[in-house]
């Protein structure tokens, strides 16, 4: 009989590996309910209890690497920890895209779309977002309340679906398809925690609603590839891109419903991860003046009233800070999952194939020995003088390795643009006894959050 493969862990110098159990633990559900009802506070705990902390997906335990090494360990290692878990039950939405696709498949895809994502390429696909910014911005009045993470995720579905499609979808079908998006992340996310796979087999009304607003996103989305295939224009947007890849070795090219597949994955990651990106940047904003002012500094002295543009981002350094250090407050990915491909270790605990292995960037980002008093809001964390103290692997709110977003760049970028523009002409605060309540869905969202406009 031929023995398992195995792999181990990475060793340390400093200290040897520490390993606890999670409790709470329910029979049959685990930790579950846990995950479901307080998985922010529940995942941060769990540092404390060890480098490798055991927990309970339903019956079966699951494994969580708490330390940046071996979360490193766990993602720059795709052939011994695979997607799994989470990824699997986003098929369903995302087909074998980039995001979910393993192995083989995995890195073909990967080279063929890297082109994609190049900097030129970003710098032609935010071309329009300071206008679309502009534009969306307009019809703000002074004294008004508006609820910023609504409007966030309105605006980056339409940044999104320019990025896409350049000027090619109307106003209300980016609307329903906004509508949809929000319906699957929230079942997504359910899915996700449910220990097991019967109930969202069953005919209940959150599952009707979940796969009709599956089948319409795809089908919105399916309707815009089908215009474009065939012709020979380039639009200058993601999808004209997209159809135009050919892998360098093989001259493959993206068949139809390979197109579909990644088109759809890029946009929910381009609207509903930036989106919350920049409720929470203005949200941070809005309680912290000192630090709102001296991003208003920073965007007059670059800009001086003008739209900012691609080539303006390396000069707004502080602004970037900010969205950096709100990133690591709320990660969107706040937590993701691998499967033991191979008999493993991790951390000195055996790790059989097909167990799953978890890791949480919210749980590392709130670690406090990783960042000194974690819970508090400090840009000047990422300013070149201070940087260097961060511990390496300790920040990662778009992951790492082969399986790292690809468009962390394009997103970082929009992110930055949107916030010169409007931080440009509006401060927002804080309606008077309103909080914030993040809500950690398929990505973490900061839920309702009125906030007043005010004109510079």
């Amino acid at each position: 009989m031929t023995p398992a493969k195995t792999s181990k862990s990475p060793e340390k110098t400093d200290r040897s590996w520490t390993s606890g159990i999670a409790p709470g633990a329910l029979p049959l559900a685990g930790h579950a309910l846990e995950l479901w009802r307080r998985p922010l506070e529940f995942l941060a705990d769990l540092p404390s209890r060890g480098d490798v902390v055991e927990l309970r997906l339903g019956p079966k335990p699951a494994y969580l690497a708490c330390h940046p090494e071996l979360v490193r360990h766990v993602l720059l290692n795709p052939r011994t920890f695979d997607k799994g878990g989470v990824f699997d039950k986003a098929r369903q939405l995302l087909g074998n895209s980039l995001s979910v696709s393993r192995g083989e498949e995995h890195r073909y895809q990967r080279r063929l779309i890297q082109p994609a994502f190049h900097s030129t390429k970003i710098a032609e696909y935010t071309a329009a977002v300071g206008e679309d910014t502009r534009a969306v911005i307009g019809s703000w009045q002074a004294g008004q309340t508006r609820d910023i993470s609504d409007t966030m995720h309105a605006l980056l579905m339409r940044v999104a679906a320019r990025t896409l499609f350049s000027a090619g979808v109307d106003a209300a079908t980016i609307e329903e398809a906004r509508h949809c998006l929000r319906i699957v992340s929230h079942g997504i996310q359910k899915r996700t925690v449910a220990p097991l796979g019967i109930m969202q087999k069953l005919p209940t009304p959150d599952n009707k609603r979940y796969d009709r607003a599956n089948v319409r996103l795809r089908q919105i989305v399916a309707d815009m590839v089908r215009r474009r295939q065939g012709s020979a224009e380039d639009h200058g947007d993601l999808l004209s891109t997209l159809l135009r890849a050919e892998h360098p070795e093989t001259g493959r090219r993206l068949s139809p419903r390979e197109v579909l597949d990644q088109v759809v994955t890029f946009l929910v990651a381009g609207s509903e991860t930036t989106a919350s990106t920049l409720a929470f940047v203005f949200h941070f904003l809005g309680r912290h003046p000192e630090v709102e002012r001296r991003v208003h500094a920073e965007i007059d002295a670059v800009l001086d009233g003008r739209v900012p543009v691609f080539e303006d981002l390396p000069r707004l350094e502080y602004t970037r800070a900010v969205i950096t250090e709100s990133l690591r407050m709320y990660p969107p990915s706040w937590m993701s999952m691998r499967v033991a491909a191979v008999d493993t270790e991790l951390g000195g605990r055996r790790v059989p194939s097909g167990t799953m292995v978890l890791y949480s960037a919210y749980a590392l980002h709130h670690n406090p020995e990783l960042f000194p008093d974690p819970e508090r809001f400090d840009p000047e964390r990422w300013l070149p003088d201070r940087v260097k103290d961060v511990p390496r692997g300790a920040l990662l709110p778009f992951g790492a390795g082969s399986h790292k977003c690809i468009g962390d760049v394009l997103a970082l970028a929009e992110t930055a643009l949107v916030v010169a523009t409007i931080a440009g002409r509006w401060r927002l605060r804080p309606v008077p006894g309103s909080r914030l309540r993040p809500e950690p869905k398929a990505t973490l969202e900061p839920g309702p959050l009125p906030m007043v406009c005010e004109a510079r």
